[in-house]
């Protein structure tokens, strides 16, 4: 039950904490694309928000269970360097070259900002399903 909570918070904190910063970027100036981002990508031409959500929903379960005997700032603290380093990595060592998409300064910041405001939120989700991992010893 608790991979479903992580899944679900992963999942949300893409479209609040994620994408809300992403359209502050935007309403900024310092994007050009708007966040909530409804084109259709493939294979299933689902819109790429949704696309983007559900694969910070699979990055929510390794991120809640390096979160969950932690308490206090340590637990966001983790949450917010786990959510922002492990998510971007990926992304600029994988996923861009794929797609051919350049990778500068200016996107790597963006990156840990974006996607360590995602593990603040996962954190917070998980703390709102009272998602606790149970572990044996």
């Amino acid at each position: 039950m608790w991979f479903l909570k992580a899944f679900a918070a992963g999942f949300l904190a893409t479209l609040v904490f994620h994408q809300g910063l992403f359209a502050m970027f935007h309403a900024a100036g310092m994007v050009p694309m708007p966040a909530f981002n409804l084109a259709p990508v493939p294979p299933l031409d689902v819109p790429a928000v949704i696309s983007l959500a559900f694969f910070g929903g699979l990055w929510g379960p390794p991120v809640a269970w390096l979160i969950r005997k932690d308490v206090g700032a340590i637990y966001w603290l983790k949450a917010l360097v786990f959510g922002a380093i492990g998510p971007s990595a990926v992304a600029m060592l994988l996923v861009f070259p794929l797609k051919g998409l350049a990778v500068n300064p200016k996107v790597i910041v963006g990156a840990l900002l974006l996607n360590g405001a995602w593990g603040i939120g996962v954190a917070l989700f998980m703390r709102v399903f009272k998602g606790s991992i149970k572990t044996t010893t």
